[in-house]
């Protein structure tokens, strides 16, 4: 449960780096007012937090990977 959450988080950072790479637009700050407003400090803090708890999922864990 926890890693789908994170891999969700994960995907919404991907798309808002996205959107800042092609765009220049910064989709987290402009819902919630800007890069230093608190709500979205705490978004890039989760999809921090979640790409450090999806580490493992890069990791051969015996599936038979080479």
């Amino acid at each position: 449960m926890l890693t789908k959450i994170a891999l969700a988080l994960l995907i919404i950072g991907g798309i808002n780096w996205g959107l800042i790479g092609i765009l220049s637009f910064d989709l987290v700050a402009f819902i919630f007012g800007s890069q230093a407003a608190l709500l979205s400090r705490i978004v890039y803090t989760l999809v921090g937090v979640s790409a450090l708890l999806c580490i493992p999922l890069m990791v051969d864990q015996g599936t038979g990977a080479q």
